[in-house]
């Protein structure tokens, strides 16, 4: 009989949480006993997992004791705190939040890229799932790496409202209903405003029939937070400093499925079909590329996926060396839930 682990979720009760629960029964990742944890409003909530309903426990330091590979999802605050305790009390933990993803001792992972960088997990104990867009980024970006070597890397992103939270879901919704109710879209200058009295609690501004160029905190070199860690754990991902990221982080009204435009440049030269070529041969990567049949990856299809979807790749026509390419994933799933059960496969499989 193989080697079955007890496995906690910490944040259970949350998006990401409920579908790694989901993610793990999906792949019958063997489970000897599960936990779910969350904070103390969740307690006693019953969650399903393999046909049994399953109480939800507070969170607190001595929630570990057994626990051999402890799921985050609850926030970098969270994870900042109870992380070490659950290391600490023997168990792996692969942590979803952006608390230890820059921290030199901790591993960076996507397992298609990196997965020998599991093997750092020993130091603290700790794993970090990377940003919900880098990891797409750099799951379709590895195997041109591989071939060429990246120079430089120009990303606009358009990402769903779910990387937000439920919160952010709800007020998609909400304001939709609202525009809808009050028909605020029948005349020119009506959309913005048109919920009236609505108080917006996810975003600073309507989501709905917008784009916003914000996401997470402004910085002092007038990049958000989020641009930021796409500029960062792509270098630390693809181990080569040498890359050169500039990012927009655009929040659109769409609910599951982040969205990117990426312009690469390479050091050598490679052509479109061999970008093709090297894309259809690489795990996690699904090639939706037909423009002339109107075939390319749209958020819509990729939601409840666990690949990552590539299309319009094309020559850039300003540049030497140069392509670009539209990649697009489940932000919830492979942008976090998938990616965090994959480290947990190779985990046991190599390491424990």
């Amino acid at each position: 009989m193989s080697k079955e682990y007890s496995v906690a979720v910490v944040g259970a009760t949350g998006a990401v949480g409920k579908t790694m629960i989901k993610v793990l029964d999906e792949r019958d990742f063997p489970i000897r006993q599960i936990k779910f944890l969350a904070s103390e409003r969740s307690e006693g909530k019953k969650l399903r997992f393999k046909g049994e309903e399953v109480v939800v426990q507070k969170l607190d330091h001595n929630s570990f004791d057994d626990v051999d590979i402890a799921l985050f999802s609850a926030g970098a605050s969270r994870s900042l705190e109870f992380a070490p305790s659950a290391a600490k009390a023997g168990a792996v933990v692969i942590d979803n939040s952006s608390a230890w993803r820059m921290d030199p001792e901790v591993p960076l992972v996507v397992p298609e890229v990196n997965p020998h960088a599991i093997a750092q997990y020993k130091t603290k104990g700790i794993i970090a799932n990377p940003n919900c867009s880098t990891i797409q980024m750099v799951v379709a970006l590895k195997p041109l790496y591989d071939y060429a070597k990246i120079k430089r890397i120009v990303v606009a992103t358009y990402q769903a409202v779910s990387g937000t939270g439920q919160k952010a879901i709800e007020e998609l919704e909400e304001e939709v209903k609202q525009w809808v109710v009050k028909g605020c879209g029948n005349e020119p200058g009506k959309s913005k405003g048109y919920v009236g009295e609505y108080e917006y609690k996810a975003y600073p501004h309507q989501i709905a029939f917008n784009c916003l160029p914000h996401i997470d905190v402004f910085l002092d070199n007038g990049y958000t937070k989020e641009e930021m860690k796409m500029v960062n754990e792509t270098r630390k991902i693809l181990e080569d400093d040498s890359i050169m990221v500039s990012a927009t982080c655009v929040r659109v009204p769409v609910f599951y499925g982040h969205s990117e435009s990426v312009n690469v440049q390479f050091e050598a030269p490679i052509e479109a079909e061999k970008v093709k070529e090297l894309l259809e041969a690489a795990p996690g990567v699904t090639v939706l590329d037909d423009p002339a049949n109107a075939v390319y990856p749209m958020a819509i299809e990729a939601e409840g996926k666990d690949d990552t979807f590539v299309g319009r790749i094309r020559k850039d026509i300003s540049q030497e060396n140069g392509i670009d390419m539209w990649i697009v994933a489940d932000n919830i799933r492979k942008g976090a839930a998938t990616n965090a059960v994959q480290i947990a496969e190779k985990l046991i499989e190599s390491y424990l």
